[in-house]
C-alpha cells in the first residue's frame, strides 16, 4: 500500500528544503497552487503543511502564507531586544543614547530632593501640576487645550488607547482604524472583543469620504488614526484633511482617538483634529518617541465633559501612573529640556532620511523629511514576508507590510517599514543600508513543486 499523498508532499518538500532548492524564508506555494501540481486536494495539502510546521521546517500565517522556517519566527521579528550581531530596522523609538546622561540627570535630581508626595497616592490620577505640563507639551505641537483638568494622565500611549477602547466601545462594536495601522490597536481590540474596520489611505492618511461611506453602512463606535507620521506608511494629514476628518466624526457622533505621538516631529505645528471635534475627540501624546519609551508618560486630551469619567475608569483599574515618572517629565518640560531633546531627535531623524535617501534611492520610498521610519516598496523578485525572514536570517530587522494589515482578505502591500532610528552608531547605520541594498538586489527565482 502507497503512502498517503499528503506524505508525499511532506517528503518532496523536506528533500527540496534539504538541498537548498528551498532557502530559509522562502514562500511556499499557497494550498491550491500546489493541489493542482499534485492533482489533489486543498485539505490534502493543508495537512501536510501540518505536519511540516509540526516538524518545525515551516510556518504559516493566516492571510500571509507559509514559509520555511529559519531559527526564528515572523512573529518575533519586529521587537527590542537584538543580539549584538543584530541590527534593528524594525523598531520605532529616539537615538536615547543622545541625551540618556540627561535623563539621568532628572531624575538623580528627583530621588535627591523629590516631595515626599512622589512616594505616596495622589488625587485623580495623578498631580495638577504634572497634567499642566502635559497640557504644555500637547500645544506646543498644535493641540488646544482650555483646561489642564481635561488632561488625563496614563501609564504610555499604549495605555491610553487601551483605556479608551475599553470604555468607550462595548464586546462586538465595531472600529474603524487605517488600512494600514499600528498592530498593537489590533492587539488590544481582539482581546477585548472589538471588531476592526479598515478604511481607505492615501498619501495624505485615511481619507474622510471612506470613512463617511463606511459609517453610512455599518455601525462605527470609534475611529483611531494617526495624523502626524503615520505608522507604517509615514503620511501626514494637512489640516484640510483633519478639518474634513472632523467634520466626518461630527455628523457622525463618533468617538475620535487621535493619536499623535509623533507630531512633535512636524516642521510647524499643525492643528490637531480634536481641535475641531471638542465634544468627540480624544487626543494621546507622550514622551515616549520624543524622549524615551521607558518612560512610560502618556496624556489623554478628553472632552470637557468626559474627563471626570475617564479619570475615575483608571482611578479603578490602575489607581493612577507612577507620580515619579510624571515628575520627571514635568521637570523636562518646565525647563524646556523635553522640547531641546525633541528637537534634536527630529535633526537625526532629518539626517537619517537624508542617509536612507541616498543609499536606496533606486527604490521607490514613501516618507517625510523627518520622520523616524520610511515605507519601502520591495523589487518584483521579493514577497514582503519572505524578505523579512531573509534579511532576519542576514542580522537586520524590517517589519513587513503584513504586520500592519487590518484586513486578512485584503491584497497586501508588497512594502516593508524601515525605522531609521534605533540603531545608534551612524557607521553601523550606514553599513546596514549597504547590506539591505544588496539583499534587495538579490535575485530570488520562484521554485515549483513536482509529483
Amino acid at each position: 500500500m502507497s503512502a498517503p499523498k499528503y506524505l508525499a508532499i511532506v517528503k518532496k518538500i523536506e528533500e527540496l528544503i534539504r538541498s537548498g532548492q528551498f532557502p530559509e524564508g522562502s514562500q511556499l506555494p499557497t494550498h491550491r497552487e500546489l493541489a493542482q501540481q499534485w492533482a489533489t486536494t486543498p485539505i490534502t495539502v493543508a495537512k501536510a503543511y501540518k505536519e511540516l510546521a509540526e516538524k518545525k521546517l515551516i510556518e504559516s500565517f493566516v492571510g500571509r502564507g507559509s514559509f520555511v522556517s529559519n531559527h526564528s519566527q515572523l512573529s518575533d521579528v519586529i521587537r527590542a531586544e537584538t543580539s549584538e550581531q543584530e541590527r534593528n530596522l524594525s523598531i520605532l523609538q529616539p537615538c536615547i543614547h543622545q541625551h540618556a546622561d540627561r535623563l539621568n540627570q532628572v531624575f538623580s535630581q528627583i530621588l535627591t530632593h523629590g516631595n515626599d508626595v512622589l512616594y505616596g497616592y495622589v488625587e485623580h490620577t495623578g498631580l495638577a501640576q504634572h497634567r499642566a505640563m502635559g497640557a504644555k507639551w500637547a500645544r506646543q505641537y498644535g493641540l488646544k487645550v482650555d483646561n489642564d483638568n481635561e488632561v488625563v494622565l496614563a501609564s504610555g500611549a499604549q495605555h491610553a488607547l487601551t483605556t479608551l477602547i475599553q470604555l468607550y466601545t462595548q464586546p462586538d462594536d465595531t472600529i474603524a482604524v487605517e488600512a494600514l495601522t499600528y498592530p498593537g490597536i489590533l492587539s488590544i481590540a481582539n482581546l477585548l472583543g472589538r471588531k476592526v474596520v479598515s478604511v481607505t489611505m492615501d498619501e495624505q492618511g485615511i481619507l474622510p469620504q471612506a470613512l463617511n461611506d463606511l459609517c453610512q453602512n455599518t455601525p462605527i463606535a470609534m475611529v483611531i488614526v494617526v495624523p502626524s507620521h503615520q505608522n507604517p506608511t509615514a503620511a501626514t494629514m494637512p489640516v484640510e484633511r483633519r478639518q474634513q476628518l472632523a467634520a466626518v466624526v461630527n455628523q457622525h457622533q463618533l468617538w475620535l482617538v487621535e493619536d499623535d505621538i509623533y507630531g512633535f516631529l512636524n516642521p510647524t505645528p499643525i492643528a490637531a483634529i480634536c481641535n475641531f471635534a471638542p465634544l468627540h475627540g480624544f487626543h494621546i501624546t507622550s514622551l515616549s518617541k520624543a524622549i524615551s519609551p521607558g518612560l512610560r508618560c502618556g496624556y489623554i486630551k478628553a472632552p470637557a465633559a468626559e474627563s471626570e469619567r475617564l479619570a475615575a475608569f483608571i482611578r479603578s483599574t490602575l489607581w493612577l501612573p507612577s507620580p515619579i515618572t510624571f515628575a520627571a517629565a514635568a521637570v523636562l518640560i518646565y525647563t524646556g529640556e523635553a522640547f531641546r531633546i525633541a528637537k534634536e531627535q527630529r535633526q537625526i531623524a532629518i539626517n537619517r532620511q537624508r542617509l536612507a535617501a541616498q543609499y536606496l534611492a533606486e527604490f521607490t520610498c514613501f516618507h517625510q523629511p523627518d520622520s523616524y521610519h520610511l515605507w519601502l516598496v520591495l523589487p518584483e523578485h521579493w514577497q514582503a514576508d519572505a524578505f523579512t525572514l531573509v534579511a532576519k536570517n542576514r542580522g537586520i530587522l524590517v517589519s513587513s507590510a503584513s504586520y500592519f494589515k487590518v484586513d486578512p482578505l485584503a491584497v497586501t502591500p508588497n512594502a516593508i517599514r524601515l525605522s531609521l532610528m534605533a540603531i545608534e552608531d551612524e557607521s553601523v547605520f550606514i553599513t546596514t543600508l549597504m547590506q539591505l541594498v544588496e539583499i534587495l538586489k538579490n535575485e530570488r527565482g520562484l521554485i515549483c513543486i513536482h509529483s
